[in-house]
C-alpha cells in the first residue's frame, strides 16, 4: 500500500531539501550517524544555525535525532527520501506521458497517441490510497 502524504508534509520535505546545507547534512547522515557538534564543525556557520537546519530536517522527518548521554546524534531516514523520490517519479511519469502523446500528435500519428498509455491517470491512481 502506498503511504499517502499530505500537501503540508510534501511541502515540508521539499522546503527542507531546497537548501544546500540541509541536503549536505542529509548526505552526511546517510553515510553515518553524526553528532550535532560534528555536523556544526563541518560548516562555516554558528552551532545555532546548524541546529536550526537540523530542526527543519527533523520537522520534515528526513532525519531523526536521539540522545546518547549529553550528545545529540543525527541520522537520515532513507525511507523519507524514498517517499520523496516516489513522488518525483510520479510527476516524471505524468510529464513523460504528456510528452509522449504530444510527440505522437505532432508526428501525425493521432491513432498512436490514443494508444499511448496515459501515465497521468496511472500516476494519479498510484498516489491514491487503497480502500
Amino acid at each position: 500500500m502506498v503511504e499517502q502524504q499530505s500537501d503540508a508534509d510534501i511541502d515540508r520535505v521539499f522546503h527542507a531539501l531546497a537548501d544546500a546545507t540541509r541536503r549536505d547534512i542529509v548526505r552526511r547522515t546517510l553515510v553515518a550517524e553524526q553528532s550535532v557538534t560534528q555536523l556544526a564543525a563541518a560548516y562555516a556557520m554558528s552551532f545555532a544555525a546548524v541546529s536550526k537546519h537540523i530542526a527543519v530536517l527533523a520537522e520534515a522527518r528526513l532525519i531523526s535525532k536521539r540522545a546518547e548521554g549529553r550528545v545529540r546524534l543525527v541520522r537520515a531516514d532513507p525511507a523519507a527520501l524514498a517517499r520523496a523520490q516516489q513522488l518525483l517519479r510520479s510527476y516524471e511519469d505524468l510529464w513523460r506521458g504528456r510528452i509522449d502523446r504530444l510527440d505522437a500528435l505532432l508526428s501525425g500519428e493521432a491513432d498512436a497517441a490514443a494508444s499511448v498509455p496515459d501515465r497521468e491517470t496511472t500516476a494519479r491512481t498510484a498516489s491514491t490510497p487503497e480502500n
